[in-house]
């Protein structure tokens, strides 16, 4: 039975996955964006679906079982008697992934949110599946890294592998390469993954170079496009424009999940690339119109990284909200029933219309649309010709 062609898979306790009132990673920042879809009119109360918890024994199908014992035992939450070993061995109490209470069941609520949307979207009840509480990429079979426990993609994929037999494309697009979702899967020729975004010289975590292929049988099916620094909205959109249907008619998948990250906004505090708000209508756009083209529209779409939670990150994940409903919204006023909440509580002014007004140039444009295009040409000689 059809729920909806869309659902909006959510929770409150996504505010649970939280650090502390100092850390960038803020789930308010969910909080911002479901408010200013419903001002919008763009959502309603039948397309929100509650998640489940994910299981330890869906965790172990690809995270290793020490790691999942140690994420339990240290939250103060559990009231486990501590292990005897160094957190840090594990990206636990670390500056980016600090120990906080309740940090094992607001994991276990994330990856089974993303567990929700595969299970929804393969068993044919949608055609589209959002969860904007998951899309943590940087996570490891053993360890944490970059904001992130459980790597809530690399479980829901491995889940689509098992139940249901699945080629799965995992396409992220997060400023931050992708890199826990590709090295879990490095050497499987089922699951393609493709990393668009800022090169490692210069950004957490250092990979995501043309080079990494993948290895053995797995061999071809990673796919990495660095982007330079202060990169802008015409190269970012050429480049994905050349590269993904390419990659698409190559590996033919049966769904596609994405990570959409909007830290690749001129104005988010943590990256270097310079894009506007274009950049994150065009890219659900363009792989919507892939998702149906080779998969019957099964698509499974995730948050992830987004530092700017006042100005950046609601209007961009509305924009992907509005595209995976087949709305193509023009520039228009914020609507001031959303601006009237939120703007006392906001330590910027909150931008007054959807899209930004012009930017101006990065005066090394031509150089960095240059150096774009090369790096491109030289990836595209891998991806084999669908």
């Amino acid at each position: 039975m059809v729920i909806e062609h869309c659902v909006f898979v959510y929770s409150d306790d996504f505010q649970t996955y939280k650090f502390h009132d100092r850390h960038p990673f803020n789930q308010k920042r969910l909080l911002l964006t479901l408010d200013l879809m419903q001002h919008m009119r763009l959502i309603r109360p039948s397309q929100i679906i509650t998640p489940r918890m994910a299981t330890e024994e869906e965790l172990a199908i690809i995270l290793d079982r020490q790691f999942i014992e140690v994420v339990r035992r240290l939250d103060p939450a559990e009231k486990e008697s501590p292990p005897a070993i160094d957190p840090e061995e594990f990206g636990l109490g670390t500056e980016d992934v600090p120990i906080f209470p309740g940090m094992y069941k607001a994991s276990l609520l994330s990856t089974g949110a993303t567990l929700t949307a595969a299970e929804l979207v393969m068993e044919g009840k949608v055609k589209h599946a959002l969860n904007l509480g998951g899309g943590l990429h940087h996570g490891l079979r053993n360890k944490a890294a970059g904001f992130c426990i459980f790597n809530d993609a690399a479980v829901a994929i491995a889940h689509l592998l098992k139940m249901y037999q699945a080629r799965v494309l995992y396409i992220d697009t997060d400023a931050h390469h992708g890199d826990g979702v590709q090295w879990l899967f490095y050497d499987n020729p089922h699951v393609m993954t493709v990393s668009i975004h800022e090169t490692g010289r210069y950004l957490f975590p250092g990979t995501g170079e043309i080079h990494e292929r993948g290895t053995g049988a797995g061999l071809g099916y990673s796919v990495n496009l660095p982007l330079d620094a202060f990169t802008e909205d015409d190269s970012y959109l050429d480049m994905i424009h050349q590269l993904l249907p390419a990659v698409v008619r190559s590996f033919r998948p049966d769904i596609i999940v994405s990570q959409h990250g909007c830290d690749a906004h001129r104005f988010d505090p943590l990256t270097h690339l310079a894009t506007s708000m274009r950049v994150f209508q065009a890219i659900p756009k363009l792989i919507h119109e892939l998702a149906h083209e080779y998969c019957d529209g099964r698509w499974i779409a995730l948050g992830g990284g987004g530092y700017d939670i006042w100005r950046v990150v609601p209007r961009a994940w509305t924009l992907l909200w509005a595209e995976m409903n087949d709305i193509h919204l023009q520039d228009q006023p914020l609507p001031s029933g959303w601006i009237g909440r939120w703007k006392a509580e906001s330590p910027v002014n909150l931008p007054p219309r959807l899209f930004d007004p012009p930017m101006k140039p990065i005066p090394r444009r031509a150089e960095i649309e240059a150096k774009n295009r090369r790096t491109l040409e030289q990836l595209l000689w891998y991806v084999p010709k669908g």
